[in-house]
């Protein structure tokens, strides 16, 4: 049995780490500072249906994202906790809807092991402040799954209607994958169960309708941005049709060669980085799939009807798909964590709470706590060495440690130790990286740092344009402000300001010779952590330079 006071106190300290991550730290660049500008760019001109970034036609993810977004900030104001706060919300729709799927089929335990190893997994700490259409859609995604499970056991109309609208808004978030995981999931669990007559039933026209109404405001935004004027250019191609991208070139033509897109399309690539993602948890979900793949065969590839399949068969379609993709991203396996999260818990139910699996409990012990100290010792590492943090989280890490020490030496607890030390390593180690890391790294990137000292100088922004240097969306969101791109220097004059390299200075000062130099920033891809960056002694050749000018002859 678990207490509810664990059960709770878990998803309690998981849902403050991810608070702190979004109040905490600044939007990084690329896509999460991009979709926030580009929320921001969308409330501005209200131009709700058709999608714009600086001011240039955007077609890349659907609009969800932005309109849940926009919404926000309208109603809070435009800050980057205002952006993230939706995708929070739908952090913990995931959590919960998560809980509910496994509860239709295993006992309360395995449903509660399921939210917590969810809410507590390195993937939900990262996209709460890091937020791209992701989150969103892990949220839409898990609770049509839970849905359509509970309307083949229960036929409530509400279950059906709930799970299709949720496909549908999964669609307008990022696309045709969330209509095809939850395919996925179910048509080997019919298989399996040989329920032939649930792969054909006629209510599945109806969910098909329900999707095609709940999709008509963003093609019609589709059709009037892109169809109605073909041949504009996006990503060095023109477009003849907006509808096909979104339903059919963006997913699909990873596997026909249509997307321009073609990067990391190893078969292991996404299982590769789950080994990050997935902390703490990723050894016991290898194991875990494989005791599920193996009890199926023992059963000749069939289950009875109070099993399930939803959950491995699910997660190994989807990803057998997703590793066939031309373009593939880390986050993109995202979306079917919380069918591995019943997965893992699942088999930690049978190693922990039960005595099915007692010479499997000795070495995970051990392997995980040897794991989990150096994740502490990193983290310790990170707090002293890099960056001259308060006396605050030099005190912090220290009661944290410390507490990881004792918890590591305890006996004779009630609630398994190996779960208590796992919970409490990645919630402890976040909660430092989002008060004494991710802060001071971000304060080297150039968008959030260059905003800031233009707000504070009172500068005016319509004398700023930019030249040389990518300055990255974040510089535009934290300003509330889209600062036009000049690409010829014969272009400025008397008295503009200019937001370029460091390096460009002597050039600008042969035609401006009294030039004032306003300031000067770093301008460091902070998504690209290296050891010399964090390495006090050598961080500063690592970083380039960006400069702020007044030009004056």
């Amino acid at each position: 049995m678990i207490p509810n006071r664990i059960f709770y106190s878990v998803l309690i300290a998981s849902a403050i780490t991810w608070l702190l991550g979004m109040f905490c730290i600044p939007l990084m660049d690329i896509d999460a500072s991009q979709y926030a500008s580009i929320s921001r760019e969308m409330l501005e001109n209200k131009s709700w249906l058709q999608v714009f970034d600086l001011g240039a036609d955007y077609l890349d993810k659907p609009p969800m994202l932005f309109w849940l977004s926009a919404i926000s900030m309208k109603i809070l104001g435009v800050h980057d906790w205002s952006y993230r706060l939706p995708s929070f919300f739908f952090a913990l729709l995931a959590v919960y809807s998560t809980y509910r799927l496994a509860s239709v089929f295993y006992r309360k335990e395995i449903a509660q092991l399921a939210a917590m190893v969810l809410a507590a997994s390195q993937a939900l700490f990262l996209i709460t402040h890091d937020v791209r259409c992701d989150t969103m859609l892990l949220g839409w995604v898990s609770f049509s799954i839970w849905q359509m499970a509970a309307w083949y056991q229960q036929r409530q109309w509400k279950n059906f209607f709930a799970a299709f609208i949720a496909i549908a808004c999964g669609m307008m978030t990022k696309g045709p994958i969330a209509l095809l995981v939850p395919a996925f999931a179910f048509v080997p669990h019919f298989v399996v169960r040989r329920e032939w007559k649930q792969l054909f039933r006629w209510e599945y026209l109806l969910g098909i309708l329900v999707i095609a109404v709940m999709l008509v405001p963003m093609s019609i935004g589709l059709y009037q941005q892109f169809d109605l004027h073909p041949g504009k250019i996006i990503n060095g191609v023109p477009i003849k049709s907006g509808l096909r991208f979104y339903y059919w070139t963006q997913s699909f033509g990873r596997y026909t060669g249509e997307n321009v897109f073609n990067e990391m399309n190893h078969f292991t690539f996404l299982l590769e980085n789950m080994f990050w993602s997935f902390l703490p948890w990723v050894l016991f979900f290898l194991v875990a799939l494989i005791f599920s793949v193996t009890d199926l065969v023992k059963k000749r590839f069939r289950i009875s009807a109070g099993e399930e399949w939803i959950s491995t068969g699910g997660f190994i379609l989807t990803y057998c798909i997703l590793a066939r993709s031309q373009a593939q991203l880390p986050h993109y396996i995202f979306v079917v964590f919380p069918l591995a999260a019943i997965i893992t818990a699942k088999f930690l139910y049978r190693l922990l709470f039960t005595e099915e699996l007692p010479a499997w409990k000795k070495p995970l012990f051990i392997f995980h706590s040897v794991i989990f100290s150096l994740l502490w010792v990193v983290a310790a590492f990170l707090m002293f060495w890099p960056f001259d943090n308060g006396m605050i989280v030099f005190v912090l890490a220290g009661i944290l440690v410390g507490r990881f020490l004792v918890l590591l030496s305890a006996k004779g607890k009630q609630f398994p130790k190996l779960l208590n030390l796992a919970f409490f390593t990645v919630i402890g180690v976040n909660v430092l990286l989002d008060t004494g890391f991710y802060p001071n790294v971000l304060n080297y990137q150039l968008g959030n740092e260059a905003a800031h000292f233009i707000e504070q100088q009172h500068i005016p922004k319509e004398r700023i344009s930019i030249y040389g240097i990518y300055e990255g969306r974040a510089f535009h969101f934290y300003s509330k402000h889209i600062y036009p791109r000049k690409t010829d220097s014969t272009d400025f004059q008397e008295n503009e300001i200019v937001l370029t390299v460091k390096d460009s200075i002597p050039f600008f000062q042969r035609r401006f010779p009294n030039l004032q130099t306003l300031h000067i920033g770093p301008h460091f891809g902070v998504t690209a952590l290296s050891l010399p960056f964090l390495n006090p002694e050598t961080r500063d050749k690592e970083v380039p330079k960006y400069a702020l000018l007044q030009l004056k002859r």
